[in-house]
């Protein structure tokens, strides 16, 4: 974390899954999803658990790049959502996308624009990007650093006092 006053909020792989099925649990009361786009990287795990939950065959990837490491920068569209779901979409099809969180928005926004009538879904939400999502489990601080599961290893943590026994 470059700023020491951010809080951090580790989450572990099994915390990750059942926040993930509490949101296809959220998700079912809505009806059936013809198809799921996912967010690559960050929202492959939560659509994939959202998708089996909710028997979507029909998944799709659209890739966006907004950090590097832990400073965010200007969204880059690094992979396109394949003509067929847009067509999809734009044949009235129930098209919902998933991310693991949503931040400033900055990434909501961009795949908004390309699905505008998407069901939008994020496991984790900041209040600054919250309202560009439409289904949501767990709200943190916008000053608080989410450590997903695949970027952490099981280590030593000193006490919050600084002590050291």
């Amino acid at each position: 974390m470059s700023n020491p006053s951010q809080k951090s909020f580790p989450v572990t792989w099994d915390q990750f899954h059942r926040d993930s099925r509490a949101l296809a649990w959220r998700l079912a009361g809505l009806g059936t999803f013809d198809a799921v786009v996912a967010i690559a990287r960050g929202g492959l795990v939560p659509a994939a658990i959202v998708a089996r939950e909710l028997n979507i065959r029909t998944v799709e990837t659209v890739a966006c790049k907004s950090y590097d490491h832990q400073s965010q920068s200007g969204i880059k569209v690094l992979k396109e959502i394949s003509q067929p779901v847009l067509d999809l979409s734009a044949k009235g099809g129930k098209i919902l996308i998933v991310d693991d969180l949503v931040d400033t928005g900055n990434t909501a926004r961009v795949v908004r624009d390309m699905l505008p009538g998407a069901h939008f879904a994020t496991v984790y939400a900041k209040p600054k990007g919250r309202d560009l999502v439409d289904t949501f489990i767990t709200e943190v601080s916008q000053d608080t650093w989410i450590f997903f599961p695949w970027d952490l290893d099981v280590a030593y943590v000193a006490p919050i006092s600084g002590g050291t026994d």
